[in-house]
C-alpha cells in the first residue's frame, strides 16, 4: 500500500503507531519553555525577513544566468507528531521530472548548479525555512525534517528515528553541527540518536549553543552537501 497525503486525513497512527512516540510526547515541554522558544523564533523570524527579502532579490538577478529556474523550492516533509507540512528553501538544483529521490539513492550531485552549490555551503538556502517558523511548523532549532517519503521508511528501520517527531522540526539542530549531511544508512542513524539527545536533552541554553555553533558551520560549510 503506498503511503501518501490520505494519512494526514486519518491520522499520525497511520505512519507510525501512536505508542511509538506517545513515550517521548508524553514528557512534553512546560508551556512556559515553550510560549518562550515559540516567541524567540517568531521574533528571530521577522528580524530575519529583511535578510530573506534581499537574498531573494539577488537571486532573481543571478538565477537566469547561473541556476535557471524557479525561485523556490517546495517539498513534503514530516514534522511534529508525524504530520505533513511544505517546507520552503531556495531552489539550489535544476528542476527534475521526480519530485522525491528514493531514500537509498545518491544526493543528485549533477543536479547541483554552480549557484546553488554556494547557496547550499553557506546554508543560505534555508532561510525560506522562517516561512514554516512563522506558521508554526517548524522552530528555529530541532530535528532536521526528511522528505515525507523519506521519513516514512526511516520510522521503521532507523532505532530512535521516531523520537524526533515530539518536537517541532527545526531549521538546525543538533545533527546538523555534530555530524553534517546524512545521505546514507549509517549517517541517519548517527543523525537519529543525536536528534533523540537533543528531544530529551533540550534546553534554552542547549538551543542557544546550537544556534552558535550553526553561525560556524554556515562560516565553514561543514557537512554541505
Amino acid at each position: 500500500m503506498k503511503l501518501d497525503d490520505t494519512f494526514d486525513m486519518v491520522g499520525a497512527d497511520i505512519v507510525a503507531p501512536v505508542s511509538v512516540y506517545a513515550a517521548s510526547a508524553a514528557k512534553g515541554r512546560k508551556r512556559q519553555r515553550f510560549l518562550f522558544a515559540r516567541g524567540f523564533d517568531i521574533v528571530f523570524a521577522v528580524l530575519a525577513a529583511p535578510m530573506v527579502v534581499f537574498v531573494a532579490l539577488v537571486l532573481l538577478v543571478l538565477n537566469p544566468i547561473f541556476n535557471p529556474g524557479p525561485l523556490f523550492f517546495r517539498q513534503k516533509r514530516m514534522g511534529k507528531d508525524c504530520t505533513s507540512f511544505r517546507m520552503w528553501k531556495f531552489r539550489t538544483m535544476l528542476p527534475s521530472s521526480v519530485d522525491v529521490r528514493s531514500h537509498d539513492s545518491p544526493l543528485d550531485r549533477h543536479r547541483i548548479t554552480k549557484l546553488g552549490a554556494l547557496l547550499r555551503k553557506s546554508r543560505l538556502d534555508e532561510l525560506p525555512n522562517l516561512i514554516n517558523v512563522l506558521k508554526g511548523e517548524m522552530a528555529l532549532v530541532g530535528p532536521r525534517p526528511d522528505a515525507w517519503d523519506h521519513a516514512v521508511v526511516y520510522i521503521r528501520t532507523i532505532p530512535f528515528y521516531h523520537q524526533r517527531f515530539a518536537v517541532l522540526p527545526g531549521i538546525t539542530g543538533l545533527a546538523q553541527v555534530r555530524s553534517g549531511y546524512a545521505d546514507d544508512y549509517k549517517s541517519v542513524c548517527r543523525k537519529a540518536r543525536l536528534d533523540a539527545i537533543y528531544v530529551r536533552s533540550r534546553s534554552p541554553r542547549m538551543d542557544m549553543g546550537i544556534v552558535l555553533a550553526t553561525v560556524v558551520v554556515m562560516l565553514t560549510g561543514f557537512g554541505a552537501r
